[in-house]
């Protein structure tokens, strides 16, 4: 079974301790989730976040490794989106926050 990390401060230094690998990470602020991505390498992806206007905001994150990121993320992606009446998380899709 895939493990999820523990939820992580969203800061450089934890983001390099994360493995160049396959896999899909959520990010939030408040509670709130704020976005949900999956990428060949989960730690270039949580590094450019840093730098994006909107993510950068995030306050935590857990991440999970797997090689079906694609699949994984869109489970994800579909199960929020069920739960928010069909909106995406706010950094993500055509309500992004400005």
């Amino acid at each position: 079974m895939n493990e999820w990390s523990e939820w992580l401060n969203f800061d450089r230094a934890s983001v390099e301790a994360v493995p160049e690998s396959p896999g899909v990470c959520m990010m939030h602020a408040s509670m709130k989730v704020m976005y949900i991505g999956g990428s060949q390498n989960i730690r270039q992806t949580l590094l450019e976040r840093l730098s994006d206007e909107c993510t950068s905001k995030a306050k935590r994150f857990h991440y999970l490794l797997t090689p079906s990121y694609d699949q994984m993320k869109e489970q994800m992606l579909k199960e929020y989106a069920e739960k928010h009446g069909g909106s995406l998380p706010m950094c993500m899709g055509p309500q992004k926050a400005l």
